[in-house]
């Protein structure tokens, strides 16, 4: 058990169970700090004997990763029990938001997570400038290891998640429609203009876009037919192809004249520059495709044709456009939700916005003329505006 100064703040330093407990005391005062360090260790001593309810001694963080006298800690011992029960991309997000998470709660025991860690966290990440979104997925694997701990019933009512948007999302003008196209066809990457094109022509997510394998694509009746999805009502749904996105799909097949029907339609593939040896310029060219492989991201591409193109947005709000020039070419509810594969109206609700202005003309029918007549007159107009005293 030891006591040492950092800047002006006092911390303790001690072992218990194996694991290293490392706090400040939040003060100047050494004293303070040594008396701190003892009622804590008493604490952590009634636990184990079960004088009082047993404390969750082992710490939120540690990578682990097989490294010599670096155990897992709860958050990474809980995913790793739960890879055989998620997705890959759950898996990927949680250990994506361990990474955020590890250097605040990295230290912490369960059992010494409080309310107040959690707003504390909140607002460090909003001052970094993550969404809210972000910040409640992140705290999302908190609740989960505390929960599997039995201990989020502890501070649940304290614990208030961030008001997320509940309007992102949105279409693209025509005009940055045609300057992203134009920037995708000038992108190194040459998968991501027929990418783009079919998302803003079908409406498809980007995991059923990445995924999609090419015995799915109907080029002759022009139906692709999607594979796995996020919804159960969005699988195996058939989205019909306009005529350019079939023709920019056919093209795109003509790039590998070894295609199979198991072959992904946007493989993974491998780029380099060619050119003369010795000399800066060339081309930046694919020089090997993984066929078996989808590609893991269009991210970086996607990031520098925005740029080029003077366009901020998301990859998701491709599929908002398709969905709104979709509803304002007339499609009904049952056409958007079954070509988009939503499950509940409020969802076609959210992304066909376009309906408030067909909600609008319904309600001009009160200001039509009557028929065989003028509109029927106010009383105020009647009597021209003032009262007339017999």
């Amino acid at each position: 058990m030891s006591t040492f100064l950092r800047g002006r703040i006092w911390w303790y330093e001690f072992k218990f169970e194996n694991q290293r407990v490392r706090e400040s005391s939040h003060g100047t005062d050494e004293e303070a700090c040594r008396l701190m360090e003892m009622k804590r260790w008493a604490a952590l001593q009634e636990g184990r004997q079960g004088l009082s309810r047993p404390a969750r001694h082992k710490p939120f963080g540690g990578l682990g990763g097989g490294r010599p006298n670096v155990p897992a800690g709860a958050a990474k011992t809980f995913i790793e029990s739960r890879e055989a029960h998620w997705e890959p991309k759950t898996v990927a997000m949680h250990n994506n938001s361990l990474r955020h998470l590890q250097g605040f709660f990295g230290r912490i025991l369960l059992s010494d997570i409080k309310e107040d860690h959690i707003s504390r966290y909140q607002r460090q990440r909003r001052k970094e400038g993550a969404s809210n979104r972000s910040v409640n997925i992140e705290i999302s694997l908190v609740r989960l290891v505390l929960r599997k701990a039995k201990l989020w019933s502890n501070i649940s009512e304290g614990v208030k998640p961030l008001k997320e948007r509940a309007d992102v999302g949105r279409e693209l003008s025509d005009d940055e429609t045609q300057r992203l196209l134009a920037a995708c066809q000038a992108s190194a990457s040459r998968g991501l203009y027929p990418a783009v094109l079919t998302s803003i022509h079908t409406g498809l997510r980007s995991q059923e876009l990445r995924l999609l394998r090419w015995r799915q694509v109907d080029l002759i009746d022009g139906v692709i037919t999607v594979g796995k999805s996020k919804t159960a009502g969005g699988e195996g749904r058939p989205v019909y192809l306009s005529e350019l996105a079939k023709l920019t799909l056919e093209h795109w097949r003509c790039q590998f004249p070894d295609v199979q029907p198991d072959h992904y339609v946007f493989p993974s593939e491998r780029y380099a520059l060619k050119g003369k040896k010795g000399t800066f310029g060339g081309t930046v060219t694919a020089y090997k495709t993984f066929p078996d492989r989808p590609i893991s991201s269009f991210s970086k591409s996607w990031r520098t044709a925005k740029k080029a193109a003077r366009v901020e947005a998301r990859w998701h709000d491709l599929r908002h456009t398709a969905a709104s020039r979709i509803a304002a070419g007339g499609a009904n509810d049952q056409t958007l939700q079954a070509l988009l594969g939503w499950m509940s109206p409020k969802m076609i609700e959210r992304y066909s916005h376009v309906r408030a202005e067909a909600k609008r003309r319904a309600v001009k029918v009160f200001d039509a003329p009557e028929t065989g007549g003028s509109p029927q007159k106010s009383p105020q107009s009647q009597s021209g505006g003032r009262d007339t005293i017999q």
